[in-house]
């Protein structure tokens, strides 16, 4: 069981959960910087997106791309990564114009970064996003039958996160919202990464660690688990996606050529294995 991880040395863990070993410094920059452009290019060419704030307390705000038909669209949630303390909505909407081009509208949320805040509060800043575009769903032009939620990373353990249950009732939705569930290169049991150098900025509880997404499985939805191939992921990435694909029963797509960082990047590509599997989940 991946909980057993956690008894492996440090140095071990530490060296199968450094996504970063996957690329270099020089090709890090270069990718997250594409993620800066080309949301920058999708605000230039779908200049209807506007900014929505979801949450009263925080001020947290999202994105909303995809022109308002007379028809309800089906919308895609993208959760960022950047292991929970970096990276925000201004690198995260490179998908929008390939998902608008299908009549899919996308929505890019923020949530509060580590160290500030806690794994607790992240997720619950999330989730009141799901919850806005949910129950504000027809007034947004979106189909709250047909929400599929997505995330690369952390965002990937986010995305898990929007789809387990107990938490639903409590933001007045019903006990599944969404139709599908996507993560990419995820981390659903965070046991090792709390005996992992990760612990020093996300000092995960112990009651954390019970609400990992592998201990509380989705049920009611669609999904797929996706992540890069061979040395596009660190081993720990690996065990992660395969652990959990085999538990929810979820197709396990593999993405040969691409790493951590970039795989994520084939949202923007109608032809990828990966966008294809994510506009069919809005299906």
């Amino acid at each position: 069981m991946l909980q057993d991880e956690a008894l492996l040395p440090r140095a071990d863990l530490d060296a199968d959960y450094t996504a970063r070993a996957t690329v270099t410094d020089a090709e890090f920059t270069a990718i997250i910087g594409r993620y800066q452009r080309l949301t920058e290019a999708a605000q230039a060419q779908l200049a209807d997106w506007s900014e929505i704030e979801f949450s009263r307390e925080s001020g947290l705000k999202l994105d909303l791309y995809g022109r308002k038909t007379g028809e309800l669209r089906p919308l895609v949630v993208f959760i960022h990564g950047g292991y929970w303390r970096a990276l925000g909505r201004e690198h995260s909407g490179f998908a929008a114009p390939m998902l608008a081009a299908h009549g899919i509208a996308c929505a890019v949320p923020d949530y509060r970064l580590a160290p500030a805040v806690s794994i607790t509060r992240i997720i619950a800043d999330c989730r009141r996003a799901i919850a806005h575009l949910w129950t504000n769903a027809e007034a947004l032009g979106i189909d709250r039958d047909r929400i599929v939620v997505t995330g690369s990373s952390a965002g990937g353990h986010l995305a898990a996160a929007m789809a387990q249950p107990g938490w639903q009732a409590a933001l007045g939705l019903p006990d599944q919202p969404l139709h599908g569930c996507l993560p990419v290169s995820g981390l659903f049991e965070l046991a090792p990464l709390a005996a992992s150098h990760v612990q020093d900025w996300m000092r995960f509880t112990a009651e954390e660690l019970g609400q990992s997404p592998m201990r509380h499985l989705p049920q009611g939805l669609r999904g797929v688990v996706a992540l890069a191939a061979d040395r596009g992921e660190s081993a720990g990435f690996h065990r992660q996606s395969e652990a959990f694909a085999a538990l929810t029963g979820w197709p396990l797509l593999q993405i040969a050529g691409r790493n951590h960082f970039d795989v994520i990047l084939d949202l923007a590509d109608a032809e990828s294995a990966l966008f294809k599997a994510l506009v069919g989940l809005t299906a």
